[in-house]
């Protein structure tokens, strides 16, 4: 159990709760031991009256024992009623204190385990599917909340019931308490035997489930491109095998937990013969009463729900276990990305790349090769290249999305570093080449941007991105939801509503990375006009491929494998006649030909 061990903390957290939820139970169980002695002293006394009713067969006095044998089974019976009663209440407050604790520590959990998501670099959800994230964070953490409720409350009833009953049996016969006990050795054995076959199978049925969700996940989102293919049958056949993988070991665990209650009524049964047949014999010895083994049967019985309860608790807890392991594999996942600020003010200012390089932490690509390069505040630089050049890594670099490996990035002469991430992240609109867009109406698009923007800037900046017009024209206009991933909208109007929503943060810097490779020509020099009208005093950096749409910027770099191989404006490069020139003429031949 060292994976659950992690939990305590929690546990401490809740400690109170979890202290009155043993109380409770210590209460309610004290309240059922009860009972069993109300019944021993009924049936004690019924039998020494019948024998005494017997003996007065033809007197008057056995009309009025008659009597007095009714009252007493009448006052007992209610008696057992009134201690059931007041043991049910206790069960109340049981659950109230421990279920809701369990509760509450799911809600922290998961918070957390959010929170930590959000905290990791792009390293990490390279590694890992969305599917297994989601698993993760619903699947296992109900079997860990399943832990903390149920099999602790079932465990502090257990010992709690145990031990009284125990005490309660040791206070009547010792020695037909060590007879009675004596089926637990092997009940000890079968539980650990059985809970490592069951933690083994629990463990490959959740990486299983996470195998299923991913795979779901990337059928429904990549739905239009399985349709188009025409592969439905192939990937539902593909995932129908993967159920039946998934089913099959589901089977597996469900047979060796099956186990368990046969085991256990085998065992309880095997205790109550002992109880009869050795307090039998203690009987006609006189050392015990009819309602003594009458009270040990129930003591028995008493336990039964408990003692099985053994198998379902043991398999839960190593189902918490199996899960819990598999949430601090991510939980203890270092962050990529250190955010220990040094200043405290916004970042604003020139950008300078001193001696830039990057390595890609999970593929070992040196992405960046030694770059420098100064952007003043309010120029614009663009940045062209092949695919695979260094562009977008450029970029990330800027937003931390990685770290560089060698040399540093100033911002107004404070390295990137030094800047809170959240500030820094929060003064920079990123414009990304893959436009992610939320199943929500196009306004809350756009205002996710900035949350607390009006209407009339949310229509400001859907103007600034050229996409107002297209707005207009919809049926619901900005109440327009955009479907999932924006998949009712075209591919030009997704990134224009991406830009709309970045340029509403009004940010100092402005990072568009090939954003514009779905919009058409006149729509591209609509929002570049813009950025040198409106927003001129912002930093911009633009990747693209279109170079026409660089001809006004202040400076363009062409990278090649990671460095910059030329550099200058528009009409510099071309008269060089080098790369640059070439894409330059290769394009325009493409316009020509087109």
């Amino acid at each position: 159990m060292k994976h659950l061990l992690t939990l305590n903390r929690f546990l401490v957290k809740y400690k109170w709760k979890l202290l009155l939820g043993l109380l409770f139970v210590s209460l309610s169980n004290y309240f059922r031991v009860l009972q069993p002695q109300m019944v021993r002293k009924a049936l004690d006394l019924v039998l020494e009256n019948i024998r005494v009713f017997h003996l007065l067969e033809g007197s008057d006095a056995r009309e009025s024992l008659y009597g007095e044998i009714a009252m007493v089974v009448l006052f007992f019976g209610g008696l057992v009623l009134i201690l059931a009663l007041i043991m049910g209440t206790f069960m109340y407050f049981m659950r109230q204190t421990i279920i809701v604790a369990s509760r509450l520590i799911e809600y922290d959990l998961r918070k957390e385990m959010y929170d930590k998501y959000q905290s990791l670099d792009q390293t990490f959800f390279r590694k890992n599917k969305t599917g297994d994230l989601m698993a993760r964070i619903t699947e296992d953490v109900n079997k860990v909340r399943n832990y903390l409720g149920p099999a602790i409350l079932y465990f502090l009833n257990l010992v709690s019931l145990f031990v009284i009953v125990i005490l309660a049996m040791l206070s009547v016969s010792p020695k037909l308490t060590l007879y009675v006990l004596l089926p637990l050795p092997v009940l000890s054995f079968s539980i650990y035997y059985v809970s490592n076959i069951i933690n083994r199978k629990s463990e490959q049925i959740q990486r299983q489930l996470s195998h299923l969700n991913s795979v779901a996940q990337e059928v429904y989102s990549g739905i239009r491109v399985l349709k188009s293919y025409v592969r439905e049958k192939f990937m539902g056949d593909y995932f129908l095998a993967q159920s039946n993988k998934f089913k099959e070991k589901s089977l597996s665990l469900a047979r060796v937990d099956a186990l368990f209650s046969p085991l256990m009524i085998l065992l309880i049964g095997a205790s109550t013969i002992i109880t009869i047949y050795v307090g039998g014999i203690f009987m006609i010895q006189g050392d015990l009463t009819p309602g003594n083994i009458a009270e040990f049967v129930l003591y028995v019985n008493m336990l039964t729900w408990p003692v099985t309860a053994i198998g379902w608790i043991a398999s839960i807890v190593q189902q918490a276990e199996a899960s819990m392991e598999r949430i601090n594999q991510f939980m203890d996942t270092p962050e990529g990305i250190d955010n220990i600020p040094k200043v405290n003010k916004l970042p604003k200012g020139a950008i300078e790349f001193s001696n830039v390089s990057l390595v890609y932490p999970d593929t070992r690509i040196k992405a960046v090769k030694n770059v420098d390069f100064y952007v003043k505040k309010g120029e614009k630089l663009g940045i062209v290249g092949r695919t695979g050049s260094g562009k977008t890594s450029l970029i990330d670099l800027l937003v931390r999305t990685f770290d560089p490996t060698e040399g540093k990035i100033l911002i107004g002469d404070t390295d990137l570093r030094d800047y809170n991430l959240h500030t820094l992240r929060s003064n920079i609109a990123y414009v990304q080449q893959d436009v992610f867009l939320f199943s929500d109406s196009i306004e809350d698009n756009i205002k996710f941007g900035r949350p607390d923007a009006d209407f009339e800037e949310v229509e400001k900046y859907a103007k600034l991105a050229a996409i107002y017009e297209d707005i207009q024209e919809l049926e619901e206009g900005f109440k327009t939801l955009t479907g999932e991933r924006g998949v009712t909208l075209s591919g030009g109007q997704k990134q224009r509503i991406s830009i709309a929503r970045a340029l509403i943060r009004k940010p100092e810097i402005i990072l568009l990375d090939d954003c514009l490779s779905a919009v058409d020509t006149q729509t591209e020099q609509q929002i570049i006009h813009h950025l040198k009208t409106e927003l001129r005093d912002k930093t911009t950096i633009m990747v693209t491929h279109r170079l026409d749409a660089l001809q006004d910027f202040d400076r363009i770099l062409v990278l090649k494998d990671g460095e910059i191989i030329e550099s200058g404006t528009h009409e510099n490069l071309i008269d060089q006649k080098g790369a640059y020139f070439e894409i330059y003429e290769r394009q325009k031949l493409d316009e020509v030909e087109g």
